[in-house]
Order: structure tokens, then C-alpha cells, then sequence
């Protein structure tokens, strides 16, 4: 298949997101060596507001002025962090995702700067995050720990960590590797530990859905283990109809042997309820199995849990 000449990508303007797009940009070439590519980088109001994200749209803030771009036709291609789109309303009409890139790290990192682990943190130590599913993991399972509001990128949140706004900081693994700051990295938290974000270390290709030639030219560097994995995790996203304020957590793992699963949980704001379901696919399609995950925390009471938390 023959690729556009040239293809404008559109991203987040941040040193993390111009970093996803990089490998983007080395996967096109990779794949279609004749094609050039251009970067459109666009402030987003998330990047703008550090405050409390529900008051500015929740994780649409990240998105919108990425959407717009690609609508207007100012870009051909966006970059996405799957985490950052939300799932409990469609993706903007006109608009798919062409692609998921073959996923990253889904795992939280810890970083201390005096080298403890999380377990052996003292009481009181403060941890700078604003996630909702941390905060809620870390005061059900470490409540002698106090969270701090944290916001901005991940080198920001370094800075801050370091000028001593916090004890410690929990950031994405996946994120420290795309900006080459593993070197901060104190502890890898299991994902039964710190239970990880739906769409973690997934990156998404978006197209305008009439670009049927870009589609084509994009799709070959999607990987179809994340494909099944995000689409069981977005579709129980959207089931539940969480918002930004909803501690909700979650990871579908595609088996080598073509065996999927999904587990998944729901927490209140303070950790003291904790709703798990863990299931397989077994001959459920992918969205399916998202659906019935849904379905039975739905049946353990997520709804009026989720419809409690303001937002």
C-alpha cells in the first residue's frame, strides 16, 4: 500500500508526549521509508490548568485541542495516550483510532529520593500524586502514607519532588522510560499492588475517519495483543460510565496462547471499599469481556459507588 507523502502529527506539546510522537515518527519511516513527517504541537487546556481536572472537563482536557486540530485539518494524525481519552463518551464524530502501538510498562513507579521502597516508607511520608486510583490504592493498602496534590508533566513533577514539595512521588513507568529518566526510579510497584490506569502504556493513532489512505498506510504499525487488550479495558470503561473523579483501575493481559483476562476494581475516594473482578474471555469477544467485567462490579454496587463521588 502506498503512503501520503507527507503526514502532519499533531501531539501534546509536552516533552513526554513530543517523545511518543518520536517513536511514531521512527515507526513510519520504518514501515514506509518514502514518507515524510511533520509535528503540530498543540497547548492542551490539561497542560495549561494544574488544578482539580474535574473542573475543566476531566481527561477531555488533554484531548480537545488535539481533536480540533485533527478536524479542522490543520493535522493528519494524532498521538494519544490511551489513559488519557475517555472511554465513557465516544471518540469526537468523524474521528478513529487507526492504531494501537504494541504497549509499554503498564506499572506505577516510586521514586524516593533517600532509596526506600514503599513498604518501608515511615508514617507521614508525603507522596505527590492528584491520581485518584493512587490515592485510593495507597489509603487502602499504606494509610499511614499521606498523598499531596501533584499536577504538571513528569520532569515538573521531578522538580517539585526535588525543591521537597513531597517525600516521595509515584509516576508512570512507562512515562520515565519515553523521556530516558529511569534513573529516578526506586521501586517497580506489581500491578497488584498499585492496580494500573485503563489504557496504561498504550499509545493510539487517530485519523479522520474519511482518510481511508493514511488508515491503511498507519494500521501496520498496530499490535493486535494490545488491540484486544484496549478494547476489553475501554469497553468496561464505558459500561461503568466512570468520570475523571472515579478511582477506577484496571488491565485485560493477551496470553501467548491467545487466552485474554481482565481484571479490574473500583474503590471509594478514601480505600475503604475495594470491588474486584477478575475474568477470562474464553470465546467472549474482547468487548465482550470488558462489558461482563463491568457487569459484575456493577453487581457488587459500582454504580451507586461511582454516581456518589462528585465530579
Amino acid at each position: 500500500m502506498s503512503a501520503p507523502e507527507l503526514i502532519r502529527i499533531v501531539s501534546r506539546d509536552s516533552p513526554m508526549a513530543l517523545a511518543q510522537v518520536e517513536r511514531v515518527r521512527a515507526e513510519l519511516t520504518a514501515l514506509h521509508p518514502g514518507t515524510a513527517t511533520e509535528v503540530v504541537p498543540v497547548k492542551t487546556t490539561g497542560d495549561k490548568w494544574l488544578g482539580d481536572l474535574s473542573l475543566v472537563e476531566g481527561k477531555g482536557a488533554f484531548t480537545k485541542e488535539v481533536d480540533a486540530a485533527l478536524l479542522a485539518g490543520e493535522a493528519d494524525l494524532a498521538v494519544h495516550c490511551v489513559k488519557d481519552v475517555p472511554a465513557d463518551r465516544p471518540l469526537p464524530a468523524g474521528t478513529t483510532f487507526a492504531a494501537f502501538l504494541k504497549r509499554d510498562d503498564i506499572r506505577d513507579a516510586l521514586i524516593h529520593p533517600g532509596g526506600l521502597t514503599l513498604d518501608r516508607l515511615p508514617e507521614g511520608t508525603r507522596i505527590g500524586t492528584s491520581s485518584v486510583r493512587r490515592i485510593a490504592q495507597l489509603a487502602a493498602s499504606h494509610p499511614h502514607l499521606e498523598c499531596v496534590p501533584f499536577r504538571g508533566n513528569a520532569n515538573r513533577r521531578l522538580e517539585k519532588l526535588a525543591a521537597g514539595e513531597a517525600d516521595a512521588l509515584l509516576l508512570a513507568a512507562a512515562g520515565l522510560e519515553r523521556i530516558g529518566r529511569t534513573d529516578v526510579i526506586t521501586e517497580i510497584l506489581s500491578p497488584e499492588t498499585m492496580c494500573p490506569p485503563i489504557g496504561a502504556g498504550v499509545l493510539a493513532l487517530q485519523c479522520r475517519e474519511d482518510d481511508t489512505a493514511l488508515i491503511d498506510a498507519v494500521s501496520g504499525l498496530g499490535d493486535p495483543d494490545t488491540y484486544r487488550e484496549t478494547t476489553a479495558e475501554r469497553m468496561f470503561l464505558h459500561v461503568l460510565q466512570g468520570h475523571c473523579n472515579s478511582p477506577i483501575a484496571g488491565y485485560a493481559t493477551a496470553r501467548p496462547n491467545g487466552d485474554l483476562s481482565l481484571r479490574a476494581c473500583v474503590f471509594t475516594p478514601d480505600g475503604k471499599t475495594v470491588l474486584n473482578a477478575h475474568e477470562w474471555a474464553g470465546l467472549l469477544s474482547p468487548a465482550d469481556l470488558g462489558a461482563s467485567v463491568a457487569l459484575a462490579l456493577l453487581r457488587q454496587g459500582a454504580r451507586d459507588l461511582i454516581d456518589s463521588i462528585a465530579h
